[in-house]
């Protein structure tokens, strides 16, 4: 897949869809959150991501001439949806989408989840299946748990499209980070995912995937190859998720040490409610000791 262009410049995707990358690149966002334009002259802005002022500056000189009349917002992660509050305090255009966050206390995995933006209000909930009507195009929301309890993708039924958020991305696999992040169901979103109908996803990172069918296979893959290494370091002996780490993710930068620790967690949470393999302590946690059952 090619590299987006930088940040602060808009592009036409396609005759609805417009993207303006906001400016912040980094090891867990690429070259920046993807924010959506959908629509012309009353339009529906995704994901208008951080809170970052000269993003939404750039949002609006885009759009000078036309009504932002939504905005909507894949899940609360940070690089996601603080921007809507910015942008909903300049257009006074509704916020609807994904429910706020939920804070898990006492989660299983010894952690909270410090990523997601807990000032997040939406005017709306959208739940599985429902639509949001603009002028000359409609959204759908379809609830997408995984990378974030709360995440939704919405289709444009129009062009047979899919705004992906982080559940599907153009540039890497997705981070799935307990507590809130859950393997079980990110493998089941993508099955759901699956079994719709759209022929291109437009990512919340990265360019936009035009052969969703073939990339959700391989992503699907991924994870079954990455779940087989994990029962083969545990069968070889290696008890500890460091050990882990170390053994499948040679030569991993450091500053991303700690997300693959979190993504092998996932997979053991699902293995051990599998009865696959067991915890010392009963529950998949970080400092926990594991063991084929």
């Amino acid at each position: 897949m090619s590299t987006p262009p930088p940040s602060g410049e808009i592009a036409r995707l396609s005759p609805r869809v417009r993207r303006l990358i906001a400016p912040n690149r980094g090891p867990f966002t690429f070259t920046g959150t993807c924010t959506y334009l959908v629509g012309e002259g009353r339009l529906a802005v995704i994901d208008p991501g951080p809170a970052d002022e000269s993003h939404i500056a750039a949002l609006l000189a885009a759009t000078q001439h036309e009504t932002i009349e939504a905005i909507l917002v894949t899940h609360t992660h940070r690089d996601h949806s603080p921007g809507a509050r910015l942008l909903q305090a300049r257009t006074h255009a509704p916020i609807i989408g994904c429910a706020p966050h939920v804070t898990i206390e006492n989660a299983p995995s010894g952690r909270l989840d410090a990523s997601h933006d807990l000032d997040h209000a939406p005017d709306e909930i959208m739940h599985d299946g429902a639509l949001y009507s603009g002028d000359g195009f409609t959204l759908e929301a379809v609830t997408t748990p995984g990378h974030a309890s709360n995440h939704l993708a919405f289709s444009l039924a129009q062009e047979d499209a899919l705004f992906s958020g982080d559940h599907v991305m153009g540039w890497s696999t997705t981070i799935v980070a307990p507590p809130d992040g859950n393997m079980a169901a990110y493998m089941d979103s993508l099955e759901k995912l699956r079994a719709r109908g759209e022929t291109i996803f437009y990512p919340g990172h990265g360019d936009p995937v035009r052969d969703p069918q073939r990339y959700m296979r391989h992503l699907v893959a991924h994870r079954k190859q990455r779940e087989s290494a994990i029962l083969q370091r545990i069968e070889a002996g290696d008890r500890h998720i460091a050990d882990i780490v170390a053994h499948i993710y040679e030569g991993l930068d450091a500053k991303l040490q700690g997300a693959a620790a979190l993504s092998v967690l996932a997979h053991l949470e699902d293995l051990v409610t599998r009865g696959l393999v067991i915890s010392n302590v009963g529950a998949a946690m970080l400092e926990a000791r594991f063991t084929l059952k």
